[in-house]
């Protein structure tokens, strides 16, 4: 039975809806925590696709919050207990949630200020019966949650979860007025950034605990390279930092059931992946080869290291290698992408877009999943690869050098290795590691056993759903 209840504020939640690894981690760690006697109830904004996940809400309450008017309505989609801020006039759009068709939307800070601000209102009994013991804020998005908390007098605990450092929540001074914050609130210890106001900067000073999603990036973003501007500000919280490392829901991703995989199979029935690698090799008009196929399932961008890779694949098919490539991003890297099909038809596959199915196949079929980003708070795709025995190859940076174990000689001779690890975000590190994938492939016994130690490593939420619940705790009894 549940002793602890949490508020998440969070701007989106997988299954509801989803544009990034926040959502997976919304959506996921709620079930992970029950098991540890945490009550979550999730906060997010009513948009029309998750009202169509609630059809019959229940109106726990009404109010005006920063001069909008807002419903809170409660109810359970996929197995979350939701409280929706129902404000049409902010919510209620076409697009994206937090862009249209002309780019993002220029009242983004009112948006999710009033998300922040229905968080404080529920603490302070907006919802008869309801009052958490702690609020868990997301990202910029939900960053202002704590900074209220703090200037209302910290009528509960908060904690802070930096999913991408570079999204930062910055908008001009302007707006500080329409936030119904205190005068001193905008100031270098508060709210105040550049001459602007930072959200998640206000958040970080605000939070009781600072979380973030791997340990590895949790020490990243103490040095200027990573911290992104916030570094002597995170350095200064450093006592309340905590790296937590993600997990994935091991239910949803199931190599042994999962229905968008042709074939399913297990560590110890690896052959049940030929059918899959033969759909992939159709998905992606792959000619059949003696070579490994890499897979990308990646926003293509700069962060992740989509430029490098876009230089890597003249050399990349030179090593008889072949490329499977799932993604959308910036235009000039899809472009360069779909050239590349066209330059290596058979051998390179580029499909641009996104296809939650498909990105179950490539799992399934394809041989390695390559990740060269530049930097990586955790990173989720080289966890399902684990699971389903795609080997990652992947980048030492963040959760990626957390969560891959490398394939050097004592490792691979003491059947440990998951995956390959490479350096440098340059044209010869990933080419390097592409030499080391292929080499270890034309070996069977050497790849499989890479293949099985992935697959039983532990990327469920089970551990890190206790790391959070420890620090829960340690904020309601301090």
């Amino acid at each position: 039975m549940a002793d602890l209840r949490v508020l998440s504020v969070a701007s989106e939640v997988y299954p509801l809806i989803k544009t990034g690894g926040l959502a997976d981690v919304a959506g996921a760690l709620p079930d992970a925590l029950a098991e540890h006697g945490v009550a979550v109830r999730t906060l997010l904004p009513a948009y029309p696709v998750v009202r169509s996940h609630v059809p019959e809400p229940v109106i726990l309450s009404e109010l005006t919050l920063l001069g909008q008017s807002v419903r809170l309505l409660g109810g359970s989609a996929s197995g979350l207990d939701v409280i929706l801020a129902d404000a049409p006039a902010l919510f209620d759009r076409p697009g994206g949630p937090y862009a249209g068709d002309a780019g993002d939307y220029p009242d983004n800070w009112l948006r999710f200020a009033v998300l922040c601000r229905a968080a404080l209102a529920i603490t302070h009994g907006a919802i008869q019966g309801y009052r958490p013991d702690i609020v868990h804020a997301h990202d910029w998005q939900g960053a202002l949650a704590p900074t209220y908390l703090r200037y209302a007098g910290r009528p509960v605990p908060s904690v802070l979860t930096i999913h991408n450092i570079a999204f930062q929540g910055q908008f001009g001074a302007d707006i500080f007025g329409g936030l119904d914050l205190p005068p001193e609130a905008m100031a270098v210890d508060g709210i105040e950034y550049y001459g602007d106001v930072g959200t998640l900067k206000g958040g970080l000073q605000a939070a009781d605990a600072i979380t973030t999603v791997s340990p590895t990036y949790a020490r990243e973003i103490l040095d200027p390279q990573f911290g992104m501007g916030l570094e002597g500000v995170i350095s200064a919280r450093r006592g309340a930092l905590h790296g937590i490392v993600n997990g994935i829901d091991t239910v949803a991703w199931d190599p042994t059931d999962d229905t968008a995989l042709v074939k399913g199979y297990s560590s110890r029935a690896l052959k049940g992946r030929c059918a899959n690698k033969a759909a992939v090799e159709e998905a992606f008009g792959l000619a059949p080869g003696e070579g490994p196929i890499l897979t990308v399932v990646s926003r293509l961008t700069w962060q992740k290291g989509m430029d490098v890779l876009a230089e890597a694949v003249d050399g990349l098919v030179a090593r008889g290698a072949r490329l499977a490539l799932l993604g959308t991003g910036d235009p000039g890297l899809e472009a360069a992408f779909r050239d590349a099909a066209d330059r290596y038809a058979g051998r390179v596959g580029a499909i641009i877009g996104y296809d939650e199915r498909l990105a179950h196949l490539v799992q399934g079929g394809a041989d390695a999943i390559l990740i060269p980003s530049r930097f990586e708070p955790c990173g989720l795709t080289q966890l399902y690869g684990l699971r389903y025995g795609c080997v990652p190859v992947v980048a030492r940076t963040g959760g990626l050098a957390d969560t891959v174990i490398d394939a050097n000689a004592v490792a691979l001779k003491a059947s440990v290795a998951t995956g390959v690890v490479f350096g440098a975000v340059t044209v010869p590190a990933v080419l390097g590691a592409v030499d080391r994938v292929c080499a270890i492939y034309a070996d069977p016994k050497s790849w499989q056993s890479v293949q099985r130690a992935g697959m039983r490593a532990d990327v469920s939420w089970s551990a890190s759903a206790l790391a959070y619940a420890r620090v829960y705790r340690s904020l309601v009894q301090r």
